[in-house]
């Protein structure tokens, strides 16, 4: 869970745009279809959606799971795979202890909230699609390029 908190601090960007929050679902996309990775991608500046792309082989569940672990994101300021492991680390599960109704939660991973230095959380990345660790994983890579590359040369 360490881990998965420093993840959290070190992926704060220096701004995000609506163009911003474009480019980075096409980056999303990029990497999955790279990957033939069957997935619905969702990206959010503000309660806005900016991107939504359905690859091959992904399912309008998808789009539901989409919705159900953005959901956990944005309630808690945190990524939805982070906040599983927070109530697994408690002994419990998301399910059983959040008091939230599942049909519109869901604290699985691959729901990143967009954050940017000075200003806070200003969006949200999704993934839906891969299992739960390699949802989460795909997003953090995306972003994780973001950070090291376009974020910081101003394009």
């Amino acid at each position: 869970m360490a881990a998965l908190e420093a993840e959290r601090e070190r992926l704060v960007l220096s701004r995000f745009s609506y163009e911003d929050a474009w480019q980075l679902g096409l980056l999303l996309r990029e990497l999955a279809v790279e990957r033939a990775a069957p997935v619905v991608i969702d990206v959010r500046h503000g309660a806005r959606q900016v991107f939504r792309c359905a690859l091959p082989g992904s399912s309008a569940d998808n789009d539901a799971w989409i919705d159900r672990k953005r959901r956990v994101a944005e309630r808690y300021a945190a990524p939805s795979f982070l906040v599983g492991a927070r109530f697994r680390a408690k002994g419990t599960t998301f399910e059983d202890a959040s008091r939230l109704d599942p049909n519109s939660y869901a604290a699985h991973g691959g729901s990143y909230p967009v954050s940017v230095e000075g200003v806070g959380i200003v969006g949200t990345v999704t993934v839906s699609g891969l299992p739960q660790a390699e949802d989460h994983a795909l997003v953090v890579e995306a972003l994780t390029r973001w950070v090291n590359t376009r974020d910081h040369q101003g394009g």
